[in-house]
């Protein structure tokens, strides 16, 4: 029997755009781990751009995720070096409107949406 080579990692409750997670999560899938976090730490720092977009609260989140999840695959004995990610999504997730405030007598709705992340040693 093949032994998985994998590890994976979710954000249930993100509070980031789904539109924005899916075109970040184009960028970097099927890249190695490294290229990922570089490009997704360049993002933070404001020195390239997506689509002339830095995405800063996305970036951030998916940074976390990429982490989370290669403290996943080093638990699992994979080789940190040669990881690549697999699968990346996000999802819609339930709904909640923000309270109203003094001014907006409506409350508005929140971005939500679930990440999952996956990643492969090849």
């Amino acid at each position: 029997m093949k032994q998985e080579k994998t590890a994976i990692a979710s954000r249930p409750l993100a509070r980031v755009s789904l539109k924005d997670s899916n075109i970040l999560f184009k960028k970097i899938r099927n890249k190695p781990v490294k290229k990922a976090k570089n490009l997704l730490s360049q993002l933070l720092e404001k020195k390239k751009s997506v689509d002339g977009k830095y995405y800063p609260k996305v970036s951030q989140e998916i940074l976390k995720l990429i982490k989370d999840c290669e403290a996943n695959a080093e638990y699992q004995g994979l080789n940190t070096n040669r990881l690549f990610v697999k699968y990346a999504q996000a999802n819609k997730s339930f709904r909640f409107i923000l309270p109203k405030s003094r001014w907006s007598h409506r409350g508005r709705e929140a971005k939500i949406c679930s990440l999952k992340i996956e990643l492969e040693e090849r």
